[in-house]
């Protein structure tokens, strides 16, 4: 069953539209030369989204998302195009919307209740479970004017979660609250998947947007371009517009009497996978063909971080497995154990080049995107084996 479609949906912005939530965001394509008088904030968007998909939203800043949220949500009216939804909807669409300032936590619970079309009865029955894991029983009769971005977004989460909805939708709030209640958010998200609710949230936090969705969608400029599997549209985004700040290459080059035609990435079992995890394995199969002869040619490779920092480097010369020549079809084999870096998400760039360096046959530079994942709580970029020692009672000794 279809839970979200969208068919030739756009959202078309007059320059006064200033007090509008999604104006700055749009901005930019207005001060790139957008049609006068206003700006397209989405323009053509088609998708689907089944029942009980987690589908995340991504794209630059700016680019139509949280217009997109808001049409979905009908807090906004299409300029052209529709939307179609089936069930009931709720929202975090911006920071404290749907809050009267004035009013106290609690008469702005029963004011979102009834909005939605929940019973006052129905909600009095909740009430306790709302403000328990919102964590806000001191403050549950101040006026919502007065709370912290945290406390927004923890009575906002609340509401809307216990509304049982069969659609919901969340719009980079998460991000305001603290560590901990993040993490019992999307404990929640996962129930509701459980649950086969469909969810849709924008982010920035790619590792989540992969953790938690079946499928994402990527906007720019108001243009829908793709939609598929977190790893492919992931890789597709950050190829398209983060090579653009030069974080990363994402070519190839070399004068290709070798190639390195097949590039599978394989776990401890063999199984080929993007995923990986601390203090397992990671081992690279390079397929290669090489058009001549070539004598003791060097296989490389290098990690980088999703915000392009240089992890680590390494190839055949300096690890002292010299290979004496190759010649028509082979394959190299890099294993990596144990895996010592954290969760995030890196990019293997591989090559192989002559001994003295002076020619590279092929290089393929950050085209192999992968994922960490880390059970642990410690932070960083490496794990490190760590022990602590305590001694008491120096004083006396």
């Amino acid at each position: 069953m279809i839970a979200i479609e969208a068919t030739g949906l756009g959202k078309w912005y007059r320059r006064q539209d200033i007090g509008s939530p999604t104006f700055l965001g749009a901005l930019p394509r207005w001060l790139r030369g957008a049609k006068a008088g206003g700006f397209w904030a989405l323009r053509d968007v088609n998708f689907k989204i089944h029942q009980g998909q987690t589908v995340g939203v991504i794209g630059p800043n700016g680019s139509g998302k949280s217009s997109l949220l808001g049409l979905i949500a009908q807090t906004m009216v299409p300029t052209e195009g529709a939307v179609r939804t089936t069930g009931r909807i709720s929202a975090l669409l911006e920071l404290g919307a749907g809050f009267h300032p004035d009013l106290s936590g609690r008469e702005n619970i029963y004011l979102n209740a009834a909005i939605m079309g929940i019973a006052r009865e129905d909600i009095r029955r909740r009430f306790d479970h709302i403000v328990d894991f919102a964590e806000l029983h001191e403050f549950i009769d101040m006026p919502v004017k007065h709370y912290s971005s945290g406390m927004y977004v923890r009575l906002a989460f609340s509401v809307a979660v216990e509304m049982n909805p069969d659609i919901l939708l969340i719009d980079e709030v998460l991000a305001v609250g603290d560590i901990s209640f993040q993490g019992k958010c999307l404990d929640r998200i996962r129930q509701f998947q459980k649950k086969g609710k469909t969810i849709l949230f924008v982010s920035h936090a790619l590792e989540t947007v992969e953790e938690f969705c079946s499928e994402v969608l990527l906007i720019h400029e108001g243009r829908f371009i793709m939609q598929g599997k977190p790893s492919d549209v992931i890789f597709s985004y950050l190829k398209s517009y983060m090579v653009k700040l030069g974080l990363f290459s994402v070519e190839e080059h070399g004068t290709r009497e070798v190639e390195m035609r097949s590039i599978r990435l394989l776990d401890a079992t063999g199984a080929e996978t993007s995923t990986f995890y601390t203090g397992g394995a990671m081992m690279v199969e390079i397929g290669y063909h090489a058009h001549r002869r070539i004598e003791t040619p060097v296989f490389g490779f290098s990690i980088k971080t999703g915000n392009g920092f240089y992890v680590f480097g390494s190839n055949t010369q300096i690890a002292k497995v010299p290979i004496a020549a190759i010649e028509g079809d082979g394959r190299v084999r890099l294993r990596i154990e144990p895996l010592t870096l954290k969760q995030g998400r890196f990019f293997l760039s591989l090559a192989v080049h002559s001994w003295d360096h002076k020619i590279q046959y092929h290089r393929q530079e950050d085209l192999h995107p992968f994922l960490i994942k880390d059970a642990s709580d410690d932070k960083g970029v490496f794990q490190l084996n760590c022990a602590w020692e305590h001694q008491a009672n120096l004083i006396n000794s």
